[in-house]
């Protein structure tokens, strides 16, 4: 599991790999915010809703309160 930090090394959040290379990005409490499908090139809520095409997870995490 990465850790992700801002300018100010403070957590925002950690990105992980599961599998078949499948993303996911949880925000500083370990909580899932969403996935990123490689084979698709979808990004997807942790609800599975649709969020575009391509990794996205950034902007999961900043719409959860991170600075990405």
């Amino acid at each position: 599991m990465q850790r992700l930090y801002d300018a100010d090394m403070r957590l925002l959040g950690y990105l992980a790999e599961g599998a078949s290379g499948r993303l996911s990005v949880l925000d500083a409490d370990r909580r899932v915010l969403g996935y990123y499908y490689p084979a698709s090139d979808k990004t997807y809520t942790k609800d599975m809703a649709l969020v575009g095409r391509g990794n996205q997870l950034a902007a999961l995490l900043e719409r959860a309160g991170g600075r990405a």
